[in-house]
């Protein structure tokens, strides 16, 4: 089985490489043949290849079982044109790959509640799946672009969804939350928008397959407030592209660190797996960052893609194992706490399931 591993840019290399060791820990330890391949995404690719996503990158992705990529982008290519910035290839990669839902499990870790922002008694045993659709609304719709229009500067994004794009995307929620607690929160802006009006309709639609499943609707500037308010009552949470990018990273917040929440990107072929921050150009090279969200992300890895949900149960047992111990990396740091870098962190967890395995 081959993985492709596109560590991009900024911490995106360190906490790749800290991901890779838990893979070879887990083939060594189990006897599994897994063969990696790393590959230039974003503004590495594009200081080399003058482009963000170079052919030969997409073409290992499309043909591995898995991708794993670390981050892309940084203010050195902010003065690039718009279809060169290393952004794009986030979104080129998902179109091409076909990757239709994100997965964003938000989890409240015990050790780290003092954390989060939030009171203890607002967060605890918060337990949250978004899942965002990836391949619709504003961000792919057309037309778009910057036109002149009377003499002025227009800018235009288009929202929108057939049916069958929500209708795929729910199934996923429902599908999940069989798994789960059987509760889906669909959110959208139907009081406002047509096309929220349609994924509304959908969502309902699908949601009659499932009669086990308790389905609510909610406006997303409520949801907004609500997962700040009580997010435990919350299971799974589906959405649109662009209210998913916004509720999700609220969401980490949660937990307090964005540095620990994976995502999976699933479509029907294909599979990418990423922690949901950024590529963080002002701590790179520090041997600061957090690996965790990029190590959990190998889990989902394991869970959907290679079929190994024990691994990635092991896997998500060591983190918890090395944080109960106390040790940290500095964003999520206290008095009392053990601090430690980066490769430390990987170098625990990897020891943590050697034990495990």
């Amino acid at each position: 089985m081959e993985i492709a591993i596109l560590p991009g840019d900024g911490i995106g290399p360190e906490i790749c490489r800290e991901a890779v060791k838990v893979i070879r820990t887990i083939a060594e330890k189990r006897n599994l043949k897994l063969d990696m391949w790393e590959g230039l995404v974003g503004g590495a690719a594009l200081d080399i290849y003058g482009k963000p996503l170079p052919e030969e990158t997409l073409e290992k992705a499309l043909n591995s079982r898995a991708v794993l990529l670390g981050a892309v982008g940084g203010p050195k290519w902010d003065h690039v044109e718009y279809h060169l910035r290393p952004e794009r290839a986030l979104l080129a990669l998902r179109e091409r790959l076909g990757l239709y839902a994100n997965l964003r499990p938000v989890v409240v870790f015990p050790e780290l509640i003092s954390a989060s922002p939030l009171k203890e008694e607002v967060i605890k045993d918060t337990d949250i799946l978004i899942i965002r659709e990836l391949t619709g609304d504003v961000y792919f719709g057309t037309p778009r672009g910057i036109i002149k229009e009377n003499g002025k500067r227009v800018g235009i994004n288009t929202m929108r969804y057939d049916e069958e794009e929500i209708r795929r995307i729910a199934r996923i929620a429902f599908e999940s939350a069989m798994k789960r607690k059987k509760k889906v929160t669909s959110v959208d802006k139907s009081n406002v928008l047509e096309c929220s009006v349609l994924w509304r309709e959908v969502v309902s639609e699908v949601g009659k397959e499932f009669p086990e499943v308790e389905l609510k609707h909610m406006y997303v500037d409520n949801c907004a407030m609500q997962l700040l308010w009580n997010p435990r009552q919350f299971d799974v949470i589906v959405t649109s592209n662009l209210f998913g990018d916004i509720l999700s990273d609220e969401g980490a917040m949660i937990t307090g660190s964005i540095g620990l929440l994976p995502s999976a990107s699933l479509g029907v072929k294909h599979a990418m797996y990423e922690p949901i921050h950024g590529s963080a150009p002002d701590i790179a090279g520090q041997n600061s960052a957090n690996p965790l969200a990029t190590i959990l992300s190998v889990a989902m890895m394991f869970r959907h893609s290679l079929a190994e949900p024990g691994i990635a149960l092991a896997i998500e047992e060591a983190v918890r194992l090395i944080l109960k111990e106390g040790y940290r990396t500095k964003e999520i740091w206290h008095d009392g706490e053990k601090l430690i870098g980066t490769s430390e962190m990987g170098d625990l967890v990897v020891g943590k399931l050697s034990e495990i395995l």
